[in-house]
């Protein structure tokens, strides 16, 4: 044999031995992350779960993730049931709904017409509006509402989210939405303050902007969407068709509830696309993700040029907002993500701007508790830096008598009200409309959800009665009087 053969043959065989030996190498943190799982708030002697049983305690039917790591897709995996009823297996294929995840893809569109010098970023939205027209008023205070303000919520409009509509609706046009006219089931996206003053979260200033994208483009959203977006990104799997027009009906995963029941129709119709339209799977996603952070490190411009992926990853007027995505500065590691819930369905993603890292997870579920967990999993094994947010809390006993006393309802809004009941020694808090979880005690009056990473404070009055409680979540804090 001559020598070229024998150095090609030892070549070809040490590639192989490196293959088996890396994919050996990611089995095994694979099977670290399944069973792994942590809180977000954890006690001295923290719990760590497996995604089996975290499911089963979130009663979620199905979930897939993907993870990023070095600007590539390191693993890609499905859980559980697409469709329980139908013994349908979640894999690697199934398509979720993302919910407000589309926002992120629907900004890569409105950017590249930015782009293409067919919009402008801060001129009047109705400067490019033709089939409709935004109607200020009073509350906009003479300010112009820009395309900016619209990506990143600082429209200053109103209407948050959508519910969308069952198959057997009938469903509105984009117009009857904006106007809030039948058979829209939402109110008409108009001003509640004047724009560019603060983040007001609006899905109605999405779709503005869904309609500004059809009117600049003369074509609807979906196919410009489709041919300028998903398919540059390698997106085949993925549409903003709404109803979804793949062609296999049986990779779409069926929505549940909170308590694991199928929704009727088994999902909901999303004519808000640009807000909540987008049908996708982790591994799509995780090429936006991958794509998005090449091109900030101007390694890549299939879509948007760079300067114009760091424009969309800067915070508008405040620290988290930017364009069609949220920025999450944690310990030092900046990371650009979005969440995304509609009827049946959750989701959520984060990629990190320098190291090429990242995970993204989708469950046909209501219940949104598992995807912090996975997340901090996820960060921990593959040491994905800041992405591991877990914090220990010291638990204390607190006396039965005491714990008594804070039971009763507190009044967050009218529609929101706080119910603290008692079970033994262990106290439970539940929100209008919400499952019942338990809090643990940090001070005799101070307590801790391990779920979430909130508190609770409950304050008494000169008389030594419990008036009202205080809770700590996100950096923010909410008053709650006591009712009853």
């Amino acid at each position: 044999m001559k020598l070229s053969l024998i150095l090609a043959f030892l070549l070809t065989f040490f590639i192989q031995l490196n293959l088996i030996a890396q994919n050996a190498h990611t089995k095994k943190k694979i099977r670290l992350v399944e069973k792994s799982l942590i809180g977000p708030v954890q006690s001295e002697v923290p719990n760590k779960w497996t995604i089996k049983e975290r499911m089963a305690h979130y009663k979620i039917n199905g979930l897939s993730i993907a993870i990023v790591k070095d600007f590539k897709i390191e693993f890609v995996k499905g859980y559980g049931w697409s469709d329980e009823a139908l013994k349908i297996p979640v894999t690697e294929k199934t398509l979720f709904q993302a919910g407000s995840v589309s926002k992120s893809l629907n900004a890569v569109a409105v950017l590249k017409l930015v782009q293409d010098k067919k919009l402008d970023l801060y001129e009047d939205i109705n400067q490019y509006l033709t089939s409709w027209k935004f109607p200020y008023d009073s509350l906009a205070k003479n300010k112009k509402i820009t395309v900016a303000n619209l990506l990143s919520h600082t429209a200053g409009l109103n209407v948050s989210g959508f519910s969308g509509y069952t198959n057997n609706s009938k469903i509105p046009s984009i117009i009857q939405i904006l106007d809030g006219k039948e058979p829209a089931n939402s109110p008409a996206i108009r001003s509640v303050v004047e724009p560019n003053t603060r983040h007001e979260y609006s899905g109605g200033g999405t779709t503005i902007s869904q309609l500004i994208v059809m009117d600049a483009t003369r074509q609807p959203y979906d196919e410009f969407l489709n041919e300028n977006v998903l398919k540059p990104l390698g997106m085949t799997r993925s549409t903003f068709s709404q109803p979804s027009i793949h062609s296999d009906k049986l990779l779409h995963a069926t929505g549940y509830d909170e308590t694991g029941k199928e929704y009727q129709g088994k999902f909901h119709i999303y004519p808000e696309q640009a807000a909540a339209g987008l049908w996708t799977t982790p591994s799509d996603l995780a090429k936006f993700i991958i794509e998005i952070q090449k091109a900030y490190q101007g390694k890549s411009n299939k879509i948007l040029q760079p300067d114009m992926v760091k424009l969309m990853l800067t915070p508008h007027i405040d620290r988290q907002a930017a364009l069609g995505v949220f920025i999450n500065d944690l310990n030092g590691v900046k990371y650009f993500g979005h969440s995304g819930l509609t009827y049946g369905f959750q989701s959520q993603y984060y990629g990190s701007f320098e190291d090429g890292n990242g995970v993204v997870i989708m469950t046909n579920s209501v219940n949104d508790g598992i995807i912090p967990e996975i997340v901090n999993s996820v960060a921990k094994v593959y040491q994905f830096k800041g992405l591991y947010r877990s914090k220990a809390e010291k638990t204390v006993t607190v006396d039965e008598v005491v714990l008594q006393s804070y039971t009763g309802q507190y009044v967050l809004t009218p529609e929101a009200i706080l119910t603290v009941s008692k079970e033994g020694n262990q106290l439970y808090v539940q929100l209008t409309g919400q499952e019942k979880i338990p809090v643990f005690s940090e001070t005799e009056n101070k307590f801790y959800l391990k779920v979430v990473d909130a508190q609770l404070e409950f304050i008494k009055d000169e008389k030594g009665k419990i008036t009202k409680v205080i809770l700590n979540q996100d950096g923010g804090s909410n008053e709650a009087s006591r009712i009853k």
